[in-house]
Parts: structure tokens; sequence; C-alpha cells
């Protein structure tokens, strides 16, 4: 079963508001009644459908990356689901997994269900290609997962979709690299720093650098004291670049698409297409049935 959620629930209720829409023009069987609801149906498919045009261009204009060799910014990647260092631990199942999201609802006496809790995970996980591994962070992400289990127990029923351990993913976002090799200290800057630690605690300085004790370092004094700033600052930028390098896949800074799935792209890119086309087909229907009760 495929499920989509976050931004793709906006595309369900989205066309559940289309038929809602319709059925009350039915109700209402008005002049002004039908002007407005195929009014309105006609601009929230047209947002629709750019909001899944928008998506299938993203999908379908970003090159794939491997991660040894990803490009800071915006970028596709491929791989395999990794846990994080600390196992995840699904909320109804109790299963472990990469991420979930969980929802219990109740039946009210008119058979309809009623949403008592809901939520999902914010862990960080891993993917890995053969390149090397990144830390996806799936916090605001948009994600499609295939993995739902859902049942009913008396007047409960339980929905959890989950991402699981090896599952092939597909992430778009924002990929960053924090360590050694993209540290963006310089000499002077940690000179700098050293300097303005040093001068919070100026009895030290004066202990350390104050040659003749007279309470104040004289020129020969602060440039003894700037000369030991430039080797602590040479060893602090050394230790910097030895640091190993972290990948991340972040949420977009700038807003665009940040989608996680087990789908594979051609799957994900079809979806939207298929979307795109129920849109602006229920948008040109709408204006046709607009343009028919104008006449």
């Amino acid at each position: 079963m495929l499920v989509t959620l976050r931004r793709e629930y906006a595309l369900l209720i989205t066309s559940g508001g289309q038929l809602l829409l319709l059925l009350v023009g039915f109700h209402i069987e008005s002049f002004i009644g039908w002007i407005w609801c195929l009014g309105i149906m006609a601009l929230i498919s047209l947002l629709a459908w750019y909001s899944t045009l928008h998506r299938l261009r993203a999908i379908s204009s970003t090159p794939t990356s491997r991660i040894g060799s990803a490009a800071q910014g915006y970028v596709e990647l491929i791989g395999r689901g990794r846990p994080g260092p600390v196992p995840l631990i699904s909320k109804l199942r109790v299963l472990p997994c990469l991420w979930y999201r969980w929802k219990v609802e109740e039946r009210n006496a008119k058979n309809q269900w009623n949403t008592l809790d809901k939520g999902e995970s914010s862990d960080y996980f891993m993917l890995r290609d053969d390149s090397g591994d990144c830390v996806v962070d799936p916090s605001q992400a948009e994600i499609i997962t295939k993995h739902c289990d859902s049942w009913i127990k008396g007047d409960y029923r339980y929905t959890e979709w989950k991402l699981i351990q090896d599952d092939p993913l597909y992430v778009l976002g924002e990929f960053k690299t924090v360590g050694g090799s993209n540290t963006t200290l310089t000499h002077e800057e940690l000179v700098k720093q050293v300097l303005s630690e040093w001068k919070m605690d100026n009895a030290d300085l004066l202990k350390r650098f104050d040659l003749d004790n007279n309470g104040v370092l004289d020129m020969r004094e602060w440039m003894l004291a700037r000369s030991a700033a430039k080797r602590e600052a040479e060893k602090r930028l050394n230790a910097a670049l030895a640091e190993p390098d972290t990948n991340f896949m972040l949420k977009p800074r700038d807003g665009r698409l940040f989608l996680i799935s087990n789908l594979d792209q051609d799957k994900l890119a079809l979806r939207y297409k298929l979307w795109s086309w129920a849109h602006i087909t229920i948008f040109f229907g709408a204006l046709g049935g607009l343009a028919a009760v104008l006449r």
C-alpha cells in the first residue's frame, strides 16, 4: 500500500475538497451557488496543479549525485537506509525502523473515525551508497513510503507508517558537509578569537605577558602576547582541519522541496505527473462548467 505523508496529504485533501464543492453545488441548486463552487474548484485545482508540477520538475531536473563527491547545496541522493547511532523503535508495532509516523483513531456513534493521537519520529538516520555515508534529518521532510500497517481493535483504529533498514531511499534536499575539509576558519580569524578570549581574563593575561609587572602591557609585551596567540591559533586550525568530514542531508533553507521516499525516482515522477494531469483536467472541467452556468 502506497502512503503519502505530509504535503501529499494536501493533495488528497484538495481532491476531497473538490468533490465536496461539487456535491455542495448539486445540493444548493442555485445560479450563484454554482458560480461560487465551480470558481473555487478551478482556483484550488490550479494551485494544486502548480504544486505538483513544482515537485515533478524538482525530481526530474535535479541530477543524481554520489555521497562521496556531491557538491554542497541542493542535490539528489540514492542509497540504502541505515539506522543511526541510537536504534529507533516504532511507537505502535514496537519494531526497529529508521522513521515512523502513527495515528490512533476512535469510532464515534456515527461510525466515523476521530483522531485521538498522532505524531512522528525526528531521529536522524543514515543514507549509504558505495561512496560514503550521509546523515539524514527527516524533520520537515515530505515523506512517501510504501510501508504501512493498519488494524482495528474494538472501537479503535491504529495506523503506522515506516521507513525500515536497508530500504532503497531517494532523498532530495540540501547537502552539507561539516568537518576539516570544509572548515571556513582562517588563521587570522583564529588569532583574533584567541586574543579576545585572553582579554576576557585580564589578570591571567597580565600574569603571562606583563614582564615588568607594572599592570599594563607595553608594545613589546603585547607583541609577545600576539606571537603566542598566533601559535595557539595555528594549533586550533590544524585540529579543525584534522576533524573527519560528516555529510548531512537537511531541509533546504530556501524552501525548496525536501523529499524522502523508498520509491524509486521514476515511480515518484510518474505519481506527480498523474496528479498534475488530474488537477489540470479538473481545472478546465470547472472552467467549462462555469461557462455553461453563465450561459
